[in-house]
């Protein structure tokens, strides 16, 4: 009989690649690793993700959709900024993995659903379309992540 396959082996590669990047960060994320942790092969592994680098790009659209469920209940940009803070610090590892390194300009070719919710909350406090208000959600924006 023709062994199925698991549809849940892509989900089970990135909790185990999360599970990794806590313990060690990059320094523990191999493709052997990830695959070791995941309980499956190397080559499954290759399948659904190019190299280390797409798992972390799989790393970081996850969590931003987590930290985006976090936000999406807030009805003020003040409760989204603090439950942004919160969700940093719960899971700090998770959050470190958001950017793709010290000192660069996160991804514009990846989506931000969380940037885009408070800068609907601000437009709502202030006044305005949220594409008017950019360059004041970047400065927030910015501040927030640096607190974190």
């Amino acid at each position: 009989m023709p062994r199925r396959p698991d549809p849940d082996v892509e989900q089970r590669i990135l909790a185990a690649a999360s599970r990794l990047w806590a313990r060690g960060g990059e320094r523990l994320l191999t493709m052997r690793a990830v695959a070791k942790a995941a309980g499956t092969t190397t080559p499954t592994v290759y399948e659904r993700f190019r190299d280390r680098d797409d798992i972390l790009r799989g790393l970081r659209l996850r969590t931003r959709r987590e930290l985006f469920a976090a936000l999406a209940p807030t009805q003020t940009l003040h409760a989204a900024i603090e439950r942004q803070l919160e969700f940093a610090l719960d899971n700090q590892y998770a959050y470190e993995v958001l950017f793709d390194g010290v000192g660069r300009a996160p991804s514009l070719h990846e989506p931000w659903p969380s940037f885009n919710l408070m800068r609907e909350r601000l437009a709502g406090e202030i006044g305005g379309t949220p594409r008017q208000n950019n360059r004041l959600m970047l400065a927030i924006w910015s501040l927030t992540h640096g607190t974190a």
